[in-house]
């Protein structure tokens, strides 16, 4: 039964304590700096409260007196004041208290929600369980969800002065000269790893964007595969392309097995051999492959939590942005707002799982047309918030298709909150759907003809 269906006493809810944060704020704004880092709207059950609350903090936030009349007339402007009249604030604002006696009152508020909220979980936790036609493990995935969402909550840490995180700050830069701990888990590409000071990081989300057939997603799984053989566990979401293809590109990398030949079954004699090592070599790896399309932002966090819980994996790829579903009407707008909820959620899920994700995006076609070719940060495709909500966001281009020998891309760390911004080469042989750090000059821009798609 849904908490909203339970008789009002059985409620988890305490009309005194909401009332009592209410009327202290209107009574004296300066509780907010006591109370504001705790509440929010949805909390408090009661409608009116809800209103009364939103209508302080909206006028407190714009540096206004909130008291009985500013946020009556705040109220009317609004067309939120059914229900609400002078009397009701003046009762409330009767109430006196000092800023302990606020705070614990805020806390019952926030309590009563969070009970609420467990109600509702619960009910459908059960609901889940009686789904017919769902495999049970599948039940179990969505049921845990619905649970851990309950502790996505606002941050309730206080401000720490600097010289009490010295002494920790300084083991962990004693630890990284001695060796005793990495910066980051190498990508296995050394020019980004520098730039990267040291490699990837937990917590971080990483946008790699490229207009397409420039090999995002080649150099995405060059990446997982890196950490894969470096014992560490990487997943790899795509949603366009086949788990077999993806096995083919891995086993062409791996066993330096012409990839062409691989889709064709025409080997050479000399990669037969180098086909049975590759396979061998793919059944110890902690590298896993999702082919689901459309995914969700609650698709990503299912499998994402259930990779983290069985498999401990540091990386996760999602190819690409752009693909993943939502729930929304159609329409650019909706669109827009869709792409931000994504990648606000995917940033989110890795500060809670501490792994890195890696989301992959499309870049449009404003870099084509530019003089050079060379991307920026707002060909970002269909929404600012990815480059918003990323930590590194890395922009491939084209800078050279030589006569012989992999192409050179130019790798533009253009956004990067740990590290240096700047431009690196890499090598990419499609052939081998290999990549690796190159000392070619960057600035040749030879664009030419654009029809490598089988290379990327």
């Amino acid at each position: 039964m849904h908490p909203r269906e339970l008789e009002r006493d059985a409620i988890p809810w305490s009309s005194e304590a909401e009332t009592g944060v209410l009327g202290a704020l209107l009574m004296g704004n300066g509780h907010w700096d006591v109370v504001g880092d705790m509440l929010v709207e949805e909390q408090f059950f009661d409608q009116r409260h809800r209103r009364v609350f939103v209508a302080i903090s909206a006028l407190i936030n714009a540096c206004k007196p909130a008291d009985v009349v500013t946020v009556f007339d705040h109220l009317k402007v609004a067309g939120i004041a059914e229900g609400i009249d002078l009397s009701m604030l003046h009762d409330m604002a009767q109430f006196q208290a000092g800023s302990s006696t606020v705070r614990r009152y805020a806390e019952i508020v926030s309590e009563r929600a969070m009970l609420r909220s467990l109600l509702k979980a619960a009910d459908e936790v059960k609901e889940i369980a009686s789904t017919s036609g769902m495999p049970v493990a599948d039940r179990l995935e969505k049921a845990q969800d619905t649970l851990q969402a309950l502790q996505v909550r606002r941050g309730r840490s206080e401000p720490v002065v600097v010289g009490d995180i010295t002494a920790r700050m300084v083991d962990r830069v004693s630890d990284l000269n001695s060796g005793n701990v990495q910066p980051g888990i190498p990508t296995g590409i050394s020019s980004i790893d520098k730039r990267l000071s040291g490699g990837l990081r937990p917590g971080k989300q990483i946008v790699l964007a490229a207009r397409p057939s420039i090999g995002k997603s080649s150099l995405a799984l060059q990446i997982a595969i890196n950490l894969a053989k470096a014992g560490h566990g990487a997943a790899f979401l795509s949603q366009e392309m086949p788990n077999d293809e993806q096995a083919e590109r891995v086993t062409a990398n791996l066993g330096q097995i012409l990839l062409g030949n691989l889709m064709t079954g025409d080997l050479r004699d000399d990669e037969w051999a180098r086909l049975t090592e590759a396979v061998e070599e793919m059944r110890g790896l902690p590298l896993f492959f999702d082919d689901q399309p459309a995914l969700t932002l609650q698709d990503i966090s299912a499998k994402a939590r259930a990779l983290v819980r069985r498999h401990s994996i540091k990386l996760l790829v999602v190819d690409y942005i752009q693909l993943c579903s939502t729930t929304s009407k159609s329409g650019n707008d909706k669109r827009h707002h869709a792409i931000e909820e994504i990648s606000r959620g995917l940033k989110t899920l890795a500060k809670q799982l501490g792994i890195t994700i890696l989301t992959l995006s499309q870049l449009g076609r404003a870099a084509e047309s530019r003089s050079g070719g060379k991307p920026v940060l707002s060909d970002l495709k269909e929404s600012g918030a990815i480059e918003e909500d990323a930590d590194i966001v890395i922009l491939l281009s084209i800078d050279d298709i030589p006569s012989q020998g992999p192409k050179v891309i130019e790798a533009d760390i253009a956004k990067n909150r740990q590290g240096r911004i700047g431009s690196v080469a890499l090598a990419f042989d499609g052939g081998y759907q290999r990549w690796q750090a190159t000392n070619a000059p960057l600035g040749q821009r030879k664009r030419g003809a654009r029809t490598f798609t089988e290379d990327v």
